[in-house]
């Protein structure tokens, strides 16, 4: 019997990049692959890159500076780059680093194998096209692993919004929706693996248009579709971008049971001026009344954000009024950053922020969103929410899941990995609550 060639995946980023890497581990599988998390036993290393943080570029040189010595210990260890970073400079990692054998784009991972095939065969492989064909639908055939309770399904793809910030529509391409027909097909096959929970995905996820009975689907006819589907108990979908969050799913949040009370919907400003700036095609009042609507629909909803600070030439005036929105909203969690450039994207020659004014004012805006999210927290003690647990504690008996709201729970007693129990929340600490299992 032949030896089991082993594969490495270290994935950066985003949950987009989460799902990439599960779809390349499956296409590899058909050339004999098994995956293993230890990049001294593996065969072939992939490194799917996220282009979106500061100097993720160089932070994979670094990457692939530490496996030089893998590379000598095992010269037949095929090495690969992967992701937005390999879209955006792929022939320069190829000429920076000869002991990369393969750099393939995100729209491309479906050709894996077959550029396996030419790396083994002695040659170099680089595919970062675009191509027209759907690249989900060609690894539809693939083992029936069974799953966790919890699982990513990409539904769309690509961005429009030429944010002034971001590379996502050079690194990804145009947006592009997957057909309604084969994300029910895929999730009912998630479900059947044990899959309780689905999180729909896409760079604008809430833009989705995909191709169904009747004409094109919004992502709210899919969400009531995938909310009929025996087994899946929970529907999440994330990012969203404002302009896009129309009436059919403002109401779904209020009328889909299955569909859970929270939403992570970016504003990355309070300040018009630097919306405008950056391209965001909304405004801080804009985004105000849409969140009274959506909280109208669904009052008891957490709500999540991404903000950028320091961005260029935002002034003391411009980060109050961020704050302010901040403070309007009253966030149950949110991401925030100091803004760093990215290469080819329009703010990134604009006269940039002084560093340590851009740290100064994120230590501010993180210190109110943290103060947000511990008080969210402790509003939750004495209610009483679902749960589904996913994995062992660090304590003796203890599991951990997640919240209806997204929150970590931890409780002890009879529950296994996969149960959706309802539980009483009896403490909220600075990361995760404590809770009680509750008979029914």
């Amino acid at each position: 019997m032949a030896d089991v060639k082993k594969l490495y995946i270290k994935t950066y980023g985003c949950q987009m990049n989460v799902y990439d890497s599960e779809r390349m581990a499956e296409a590899m599988g058909g050339s004999g692959y098994v995956e293993t998390q230890d990049p001294a036993e593996a065969d072939m290393i992939l490194l799917n890159t996220c282009h979106i943080r500061e100097k993720a570029a160089e932070k994979v040189y670094s990457e692939l500076g530490r496996m030089k010595q893998l590379k000598l210990d095992k010269p037949d260890l095929k090495i690969g780059v992967t992701g937005c970073v390999a879209q955006a400079e792929g022939e320069e990692i190829m000429r920076r680093q000869p002991l990369v054998d393969l750099v393939v784009g995100p729209q491309s991972y479906h050709r894996l194998p077959e550029m396996e095939a030419r790396v083994r065969a002695g040659e170099k492989a680089l595919d970062t096209e675009f191509p027209i064909e759907d690249k989900f639908d060609t690894l539809r055939h693939r083992p029936k692993a069974r799953r966790g309770p919890t699982a990513f399904l990409t539904v769309q793809e690509g961005c429009d919004k030429f944010c002034a910030f971001c590379v996502v529509p050079y690194t990804r391409g145009a947006e592009v929706s997957r057909p309604a027909g084969r994300v029910l097909e895929e999730a009912r096959d998630l479900v059947e693996r044990g899959v309780r929970e689905i999180t729909l995905l896409g760079q604008n996820v809430n833009a989705y248009h995909g191709a169904g009975e009747g004409g094109d689907w919004g992502l709210a006819r899919l969400v009531w579709a995938l909310s009929e589907i025996d087994g899946l108990e929970r529907i999440r979908f994330t990012t969203s971008h404002p302009n896009d969050m129309d009436d059919d799913l403002i109401a779904a949040h209020g009328e889909c049971a299955k569909l859970m009370p929270y939403l992570h919907l970016p504003v990355q400003s309070g300040s018009d001026r630097i919306l405008k700036r950056m391209n965001r095609s909304h405004t801080a009042e804009s985004y105000l009344r849409l969140i009274e609507r959506i909280r109208a629909a669904r009052p008891d909803i957490l709500l999540s954000g991404d903000f950028i600070v320091g961005f260029p030439e935002e002034t003391d005036a411009d980060f109050q009024a961020t704050m302010e929105l901040i403070e309007a909203v009253n966030y149950g969690s949110a991401f925030s950053f100091k803004y760093s450039t990215r290469p080819g994207t329009p703010a990134a020659e604009r006269p940039q922020v002084p560093e340590e004014v851009k740290t100064e004012r994120l230590y501010r805006l993180q210190e109110l969103i943290t103060r947000q999210q511990r008080a969210a927290q402790d509003a939750m003690v004495g209610r009483r929410v679902g749960v589904l647990f996913e994995k062992a504690g660090r304590m003796p008996g203890q599991m951990v899941g997640k919240s209806d709201h997204l929150h970590a729970v931890h409780v002890t007693g009879d529950v296994a990995i996969g149960d959706l129990r309802q539980v009483e929340i009896i403490e909220s600490g600075p990361n995760s609550l404590a809770g009680r299992l509750l008979s029914s």
